[in-house]
């Protein structure tokens, strides 16, 4: 079956048994049914299905209960059950449609990550890298893995595209439950705030958690940093006693999310005392040059927030029992996620292109200032970037001013306009670029243009990032999604320009 397609259908379950661990508030309707699928989309309602309605931000499953009866739903899941109550429909009500969904589609799909060294990664940024790094490092010491990340999912070696960074419960358990089907020992998969707030991972047993770092993102739908925070650590709180807890302790946050935690406590630092201990010898072009637990290493990333993915790792991995030096061995050839800090070099001038994900002010930050501690003196660095339509607006005017700052020419662009005007965000990053770098910043609403002007901008050996998009292959715009991909754009303008 390819891993594209529709799932194939799970062995039909009786309603009792998906009820095990959810608190039922209510129950109207017949008690013993026999349900063949699951769905939160009343349009793919069926006989023997059913329906969860969840209150999201743009729209309330509840309105499209009678939709979804229509459809044949043998089963309604609702907090709120509607006034007139079709016949031979069961409807359950409970506190939170969202929870009641994880824990009854790990039950429709037999619980796979019990069956699965299941290892989630949190935190603002770094998720993808780590996430990637440890199916790559697991997968070269012979198992076989799944991958659940922003960039795609893998079973094996298979690639399934991916929508979410963290998929909804349903979808969630049923890759989950492919990875099984076909043999995978181990899995590895981002763990957004938001899949935490929104229970996409309630009734998931992991064997381990990670914490990469805290920094200011998705304000749009936590409201409060605090809340932002309260979303990381409840991943951390619902890991089992048998599950391990790795944090980086030179976060100020690493420490607050262990506070209550059940699961084995370890920390990595590149500052202090830790599990896991990282000094910096050489931070170059050609790559890293770390200490790990007393061990020199050569590694093939750039970058001292690389150096925390690859602690990250190292940990992760011997923690859950891998021997230390050939963790290392296998670490020190790996490279990084597509689209993180990934370099495209011009064949005729040798300007370097460095595309990156970086997407808020701290990972946008890190990437420019690993840019100058690799440049050489006579390299200008030109950057250009942009901000996300309908998300975040606060951070808007702080990345122009570190774009700006921390680059010899800023070119403030469009990212993913999504509903807003592009022009709009751009007056309001603009807006937070200082009188002293006003003069070495332009705004270029059109992307393409805005990269083609920072590559004409380039000298002989000078530096191009473009930030924010990384692997994304497109660009949303009123809600339209077009083919728009940065790499390929860079080396357009590198051929147009001869450079």
């Amino acid at each position: 079956m390819p891993l594209t397609s529709s799932p194939q259908p799970a062995p039909a379950h009786r309603l009792p048994e998906l009820l095990a661990a959810v608190t039922v508030l209510a129950q109207q309707g017949p008690a013993d049914v026999a349900i063949s699928g699951l769905t939160l989309d009343s349009r793919q309602a069926a006989a023997g299905t059913v329906f969860f309605a969840l209150r999201g931000v743009q729209a309330d499953g509840h309105q499209f209960i009678p939709k979804a009866v229509a459809q044949g739903a043998a089963v309604v899941v609702c907090e709120e059950p509607p006034f007139e109550l079709a016949e031979g429909v069961t409807y359950i009500q409970v506190k939170d449609s969202a929870e009641a969904m994880g824990h009854i589609a790990a039950a429709f799909y037999g619980y796979p990550s019990k069956q699965l060294q299941l290892v989630g990664v949190t935190g603002t940024n770094g998720k993808t890298t780590v996430a990637t790094l440890l199916h790559k490092l697991f997968t070269e010491r012979g198992y076989k893995c799944g991958l659940l990340s922003t960039v795609q999912n893998q079973i094996g070696n298979e690639v399934v595209p991916a929508t979410h960074t963290t998929p909804d419960a349903i979808r969630l358990n049923e890759l989950l439950a492919r990875m099984v089907a076909q043999r995978c020992t181990h899995a590895f998969m981002e763990v957004s705030s938001h899949a935490v707030a929104q229970h996409r991972v309630t009734g998931l047993q992991f064997a381990g958690g990670i914490f990469t770092n805290l920094t200011h993102d998705h304000l749009d739908y936590h409201g409060t940093f605090d809340n932002y925070l309260k979303a990381k650590k409840g991943f951390f709180d619902m890991l089992p006693k048998a599950a391990f807890a790795l944090t980086n302790a030179d976060d100020k946050r690493g420490a607050v999310m262990l506070q209550n935690s059940k699961a084995r406590k370890a920390t990595y630092s590149m500052r202090g005392q830790a599990t896991v201990r990282g000094r910096l010898v050489e931070n170059a072009v050609e790559g890293l040059l770390l200490e790990v637990d007393g061990r020199e290493v050569q590694f093939r990333l750039i970058g001292v927030f690389n150096a925390y993915n690859l602690l990250a790792v190292y940990g992760a991995a011997t923690l859950l029992g891998e021997d230390p030096e050939e963790t290392l061995t296998v670490l020190s050839g790996l490279t990084s996620a597509p689209g993180r800090f990934e370099p495209i070099v011009s064949p005729r001038k040798r300007v370097t292109g460095i595309v990156d994900y970086a997407h808020t002010p701290d990972a946008l930050e890190n990437v420019l200032q690993t840019i100058a501690d690799i440049r050489r003196p006579e390299q200008n660095v030109i950057t250009v970037v942009g901000c996300g339509g309908n998300r975040d607006a606060a951070k808007r005017p702080v990345m122009a001013e570190l774009a700006a700052r921390l680059s010899d020419r800023a070119v403030l662009t469009s990212d993913n306009p999504r509903f807003e005007d592009p022009n709009e965000i751009l007056r309001q990053m603009q807006a937070g670029v200082r009188p002293t770098d006003a003069g070495k910043s332009l705004m270029i609403p059109d992307r393409r243009e805005a990269i083609k002007t920072a590559c004409a901008l380039a000298r002989p050996g000078d530096i191009v990032l473009v930030a924010g998009k990384g692997h994304e292959a497109y660009q949303e715009i009123e809600g339209q999604r077009t083919p728009f991909d940065d790499k390929e754009v860079l080396k357009e303008a590198f051929e147009l320009l001869s450079l």
